[in-house]
């Protein structure tokens, strides 16, 4: 099937182009990197986790997504979302991928983490934390691309497969879960000594995780014609609007526990975050940012009329989805180092070799949903399992059927190739 990803429009060449130049570009800057060590980064003795591990405590929560469409599915035989939990588990296997990719590029040296493997120590959450990451990767990718060879074949995918998505599901919660654990395990950083920190690890992964995954189906649906239908996505979104309502409970949790009990350890990182602490406010622009956005997101969602129009929903989903990325993956991280031992602010500024490193692996993880989605894309059309072209040209298929009329999409990342082709 594999061989599937190796066709496809002009559109698909340039993104998969665009992706191989990120890549290149990533993988030069993690060479001068470990040429010359973390010093290239912007981390420090006093800020020893950056961008590097708050995209991967982000990424682990997209990972976790695709449990909010096989909990209805596989336990609740919820077929409407038939069609997108495949979609669902190469999410996953991407994100998982990423994350896994973050976690070597900060380690230093990538040799290191032989040191999880072969001296295993079952007292460290770090280990625990691997076990459940592999697990997830190698179980939804048996899954996805079993069902999909089974498509293919035109038979019911083996019993085993339904077995081994229910583990799956345990697991997806275990990874988010776990990795809380590794932050909140930390008893000399205050703001991340709560209880809560699962809870709102698994929140805000499943309003991001599910948002990315519904316009990823949108695009499919539009440059590929992939039968997602609306129910799937209306169902899904009010999963997104839900858990984000959520998140920002357990954030306002927090807000008030730190600064009714007067606590000086817990207040700073909040208030560094949102007002400034001694001078120091570089993030404070972009967490009000977050918090407009999150608002802005439940609004949205919450009014029916608003959230069946995609015209709406994609801007509410992608509100949510950097509203979580902000608030995840820069204030969670780099606030729980405010203030330092030294009761001192030490900012945190990424060197641009270190952004280059990000974009190289951003990128492999983008190739790799590339490939994946477009296998599922060519097993699909092969059996005819295409999305209908309403006649309204509202629909997001009828879009998808004018791109096909002209001979393939231009939409960065067009997976489906031209009819003639």
């Amino acid at each position: 099937m594999l061989e599937k990803a190796l066709r496809g429009s002009k559109g698909y060449y340039a993104w998969v182009g665009i992706l191989l130049l990120g890549i290149v570009a990533g993988v030069a800057a993690y060479a001068n990197q470990l040429a010359n060590g973390l010093t290239l980064t912007g981390m420090s003795r006093d800020v020893s986790w950056g961008l590097y591990i708050s995209q991967f405590v982000f990424l682990v929560g997209v990972a976790a997504s695709g449990v909010m469409v096989a909990i209805p599915y596989y336990l609740h035989h919820f077929k409407t979302y038939a069609k997108i939990v495949v979609i669902g588990e190469f999410m996953a296997v991407a994100a998982v991928l990423t994350a896994v990719l973050f976690i070597v590029v900060d380690l230093g040296q990538p040799m290191r983490v032989l040191n999880v493997i072969l001296f295993p120590t079952p007292n460290s959450i770090l280990f625990w934390d691997m076990c459940v990451l592999s697990s997830y990767l190698v179980v939804n990718l048996v899954i996805g691309w079993t069902v999909l060879g089974a498509e293919k074949k035109g038979f019911p995918p083996p019993r085993w497969t339904h077995v081994l998505s229910i583990i799956a599901i345990p697991l997806a919660i275990g990874i988010h879960t776990v990795t809380a654990f590794l932050i909140s395990g930390l008893a000399g950083r205050e703001y991340w000594l709560t209880a809560i920190m699962a809870a709102r690890f698994l929140a805000s992964a499943f309003a991001a995780g599910p948002a990315l995954l519904i316009v990823l189906c949108l695009v499919l649906r539009k440059t590929a014609r992939f039968n997602v239908t609306d129910k799937a996505i209306d169902s899904l979104a009010k999963t997104v609007c839900y858990a984000m309502i959520a998140n920002v409970f357990f954030f306002v949790l927090e807000v008030f526990t730190a600064f009714y009990s007067n606590m000086p350890g817990h207040k700073a990182p909040i208030e560094y975050l949102f007002f400034g602490l001694d001078g120091h406010a570089q993030l404070v622009p972009v967490m009000w940012l977050a918090a407009v956005l999150a608002i802005g997101g439940i609004l949205l969602l919450l009014v029916p009329k608003l959230r069946r129009s995609h015209k709406v929903l994609v801007p509410a989903l992608a509100a949510v989805f950097f509203a979580c990325l902000i608030d995840k993956g820069l204030g969670l991280v780099l606030g729980g180092f405010v203030p330092n031992s030294f009761e001192q602010v030490v900012e945190y500024i990424p060197n641009p070799n270190e952004l280059l490193v990000i974009v190289g692996v951003y990128s492999i993880g983008a190739l790799a949903l590339t490939v994946l989605c477009k296998v599922a894309v060519g097993v699909r059309a092969e059996n005819g399992d295409l999305a209908p072209v309403p006649a309204s040209p509202e629909g997001a298929g009828a879009e998808a059927g004018d791109g096909r009329a002209e001979g393939g999409v231009a939409v960065g990342g067009a997976l489906e190739e031209p009819a003639a082709s």
